[in-house]
């Protein structure tokens, strides 16, 4: 089936939809107002806010040393897998970053996934360090942070009330029991744009991303995808990296090849390598951060960009 055809379809089923919504309203409008409660009352579950789960306790190491915490939280909101082999829903708020006096820098981070994930990692004992790992690496592939391996596992962190999770995550409050009443009884050409117009605060602009990724038992790097429909981030570009070995066969060195087609000059990409590490970055257009299979040498890091391939190529000696 084409494209243009698929779409037709959709067209005509949502024609079809609205105009039976309309001989409903004329005919039988006390069906209409009681199928439209119905459907109301159905998304009462959809719409519950999220709630703290667990809080995880890391530090940043670069760019900015400080403490972070990360809110694990259970929200219906976010799908469950279809099944054990596919890629494990996760959703991300805004970074929230501060600086108290008692506690110096930090920064809170919220992650929520299905309340059934989290129930099946708590029966199973040993997956829910599997979802702290995979938080941790959310946190550094989205924010660009350096963190320590080592975590441990708080009461709560000191932003983490019921408010400060729904507003970093995005939460918007549904309809009181008035305003349900007062919706069910449009009619389906004002529904319809009240669907189709969300009030202003839904359309401001939000920064919390969306990613899937399998348990981090199974994440290899390339696997994440940030898929918010509301956040147009940086792209994560097309790469290979490579360990080069010497004429023993032993690894001697990286070499990271970037394919960024966007990008017309070197001076656009900012580069940031690290033993364990390489972070490339050109604003608002490409992002990527990789770890490296093994500890190399920064300090002998060469990056080479060629213009006409629109390619950068990064090399790094590994340590001996």
């Amino acid at each position: 089936m084409s494209t243009s055809g698929g779409r037709e379809d959709v067209l005509r089923q949502v024609s079809q939809f609205w105009s039976m919504l309309d001989d409903l309203s004329e005919n039988e409008p006390a069906a209409y107002r009681k199928f439209i409660e119905e459907q109301m009352r159905r998304g009462n579950e959809f719409n519950a806010p999220p709630e703290l789960h667990s809080c995880l306790r890391t530090q940043i190491l670069k760019p900015k040393p400080g403490s972070l915490y990360i809110n694990i939280c259970s929200w219906k909101r976010v799908p469950a897998p279809r099944d054990a082999s596919s890629p494990l829903p996760l959703c991300g708020g805004k970074l929230e970053a501060c600086d108290a006096e008692d506690q110096g820098r930090y920064a809170v981070l919220d992650v929520a996934l299905n309340p059934a994930v989290l129930q099946k990692s708590e029966e199973e004992g040993a997956d829910m360090g599997n979802i702290y790992t995979l938080a941790l690496r959310f946190a550094r592939q989205q924010h660009g942070m350096l963190l320590s391996q080592e975590y441990s596992i708080v009461s709560c962190s000191p932003k983490g009330s019921p408010d400060d999770l729904r507003r970093r995550l995005g939460f918007q409050k549904p309809p009181s029991a008035s305003e349900r009443l007062e919706i069910a009884s449009q009619t389906p050409a004002s529904l319809l744009r009240h669907i189709s117009s969300p009030p202003p605060e839904t359309r401001e602009e939000d920064s919390a991303g969306r990613i899937i990724g399998k348990p981090a038992a199974h994440v290899k790097m390339g696997l994440i995808q940030v898929i918010s429909s509301t956040f147009q981030g940086p792209q994560e570009p097309e790469y290979l990296l490579e360990v080069k070995t010497d004429a023993a066969g032993a690894p001697c060195s990286l070499e990271l090849t970037v394919e960024l087609p966007k990008v017309r000059f070197m001076s656009e990409c900012q580069l940031r390598v690290s033993k364990e590490d390489v972070l490339l970055q050109v604003e608002d257009v490409y992002r990527l951060l990789l770890e490296f299979p093994k500890a190399v040498n920064e300090d002998t890091a060469s990056a080479v960009f060629n213009k006409r391939k629109r390619r950068l190529t990064l090399t790094v000696d590994v340590l001996l």
